[in-house]
């Protein structure tokens, strides 16, 4: 018996992490369970077929299911993004679609690495300082 095929890739976007799951199937799309077509609102849900969209057919029988948590809805959305965008390239082995995913919008395939700074000891945050009262 050979085992199906199944690729796990995960996306970034400021504090939200999607992880997503792409196995061979009748081409249905869930985000935390939730089929893509109810997902709301429309503009994240815009953002997240960028990805399907630029495939086209050849994504019909793929199954695609990720799961997202933290952040705001349009960095989860964000992250989704990329994490589908990661995991069809991987799961079809295609690198013209992902030089074409690139041209399109480079955080298709690149998650986002900008975290936030250590706080310093002589302020209250990263660059907050205490200001001066001797005037």
């Amino acid at each position: 018996m050979v085992a199906a095929k199944v690729v796990n890739t995960s996306g970034k976007r400021k504090t939200s992490v999607a992880r997503a799951t792409i196995k061979k199937g009748m081409g249905r799309i869930w985000i935390n369970k939730v089929p893509l077509e109810l997902h709301s609102p429309e503009l994240a849900k815009f953002k997240i077929m960028e990805p399907i969209n630029i495939a086209g057919n050849k994504i019909e029988k793929l199954d695609i299911s990720v799961n997202v948590q933290g952040g705001g809805i349009m960095g989860q959305a964000y992250a989704t993004r990329t994490a589908i965008a990661k995991g069809i390239v991987q799961y079809l082995g295609d690198e013209d679609l992902e030089s074409i995913y690139r041209q399109y919008d480079r955080s298709l395939m690149v998650s986002d690495a900008r975290r936030k700074m250590p706080k310093t000891p002589e302020g209250r945050g990263a660059r907050k300082r205490r200001q001066k009262s001797y005037r």
